[in-house]
């Protein structure tokens, strides 16, 4: 059974209102389902506005969706009651992009790591320093940096404090928004060692965010694309990487710099400005920009379609062996030969 799972999700934000008139929405997540098995690393990638941190945020119900239902450990949460989603969220955590933003520059890093211990009575007093003093070192800093503010520490340093905040409390899932972004790359690799590392000590599953594909690549166990609030193609890191179906997903690609001088690599230019989330084109929400779009394009949009392991939304390019059809609830249609 998978730790985390998502069925249709979806967050539209509703733009001013006016009088007599039905608002406008935001459709930043639009009709997602994905699952995350236990103890893997599935990676987010796409264009920056394309929905990956609101889903991100969403699962772990930051941010309440619009629609649909998030399963953690078998049990739905997004109808949970604020005390029960207390007590889940010690199991659901976040390293959030900006390691400065999301400190409190009034507080002591160690009353930063050890605020979620005392609130869901995990450790007090004198055991919660001392616990706080081993993460502290398990994450490479000092324990005498128990009393320094977020101020006097270098980006790296302050990631590494908003890694031991998440798992300060016992997390079990954690969504990763973006956590090496804003970092060195040599400092990058540091943080990405760690998170590993932490992952097999602690038996943790992460969702990592990201729009670096090679940080993706490096980190993932599966990768999922998303295009204007919806999945456009999943599958194995490997399959992404050398078996890329979804136009989209190939353009993505092969944008990435290759640091070999001597080989030619073709990039795909994709014409025209990612459409408006407030009135997304009708059928394949990609079809505008796609150098490959047909008719049936405009007017259908596509299922995700499986061969396997490796599911594509697209009407032109897919799984060619056996794939299996299913509908917006994720219902098994057809299989076909």
């Amino acid at each position: 059974m998978a730790l985390v799972e998502v069925r249709g999700l979806r967050k539209h934000f509703p733009l001013k209102k006016k009088l007599f008139v039905e608002p406008e929405k935001v459709k930043a997540v639009d009709g997602i389902w994905m699952s995350i098995e236990d103890g893997e690393t599935v990676g987010l990638v796409g264009e920056s506005g394309c929905g990956k941190s609101t889903l991100g945020r969403c699962i772990i119900r930051l941010i309440e969706p619009s629609e649909g239902e998030v399963y953690f450990e078998g049990q739905e949460i997004t109808s949970l009651g604020a005390r029960e989603m207390r007590d889940m969220r010690r199991r659901m955590q976040i390293i959030f992009q900006d390691p400065y933003a999301s400190l409190n520059p009034r507080m002591r890093v160690g009353d930063i790591i050890g605020e979620g211990m005392q609130i869901h009575n995990i450790a007090k007093g004198d055991d919660r320093k001392t616990r706080v003093k081993e993460l502290l070192a398990r994450v490479g800093l000092r324990e005498d940096q128990y009393d320094r503010y977020p101020h006097e520490f270098s980006g790296g340093q302050r990631q590494r404090i908003g890694i031991a905040r998440a798992i300060a409390v016992n997390a079990k899932f954690i969504v990763a928004d973006e956590a090496v972004s804003a970092l060195d790359v040599s400092i990058q690799a540091q943080v990405l060692n760690l998170m590993q590392d932490l992952q097999e000590e602690f038996g943790l599953t992460y969702l990592f965010i990201s729009h670096d594909l090679r940080v993706v690549e490096h980190v993932s166990q599966r990768v999922a694309v998303m295009y204007l609030g919806k999945i456009v193609e999943i599958a194995p890191s490997a399959k992404i990487y050398t078996d890329a179906q979804h136009p989209y997903t190939r353009a993505l690609l092969s944008a990435v710099p290759v640091p070999d001088p001597t080989r030619k690599t073709e990039r795909i230019i994709l014409e025209g400005d990612v459409p408006s989330p407030i009135d997304p084109p009708t059928g394949c929400h990609f079809h505008p920009r796609c150098p490959f779009a047909e008719k049936i394009c405009s007017e259908k949009e596509p299922v995700m379609t499986f061969d396997g392991d490796h599911g594509v939304a697209c009407h032109v390019f897919g799984p060619t062996s056996q794939p299996v059809i299913k509908d917006d609830t994720g219902q098994l249609l057809e299989t076909t030969t």
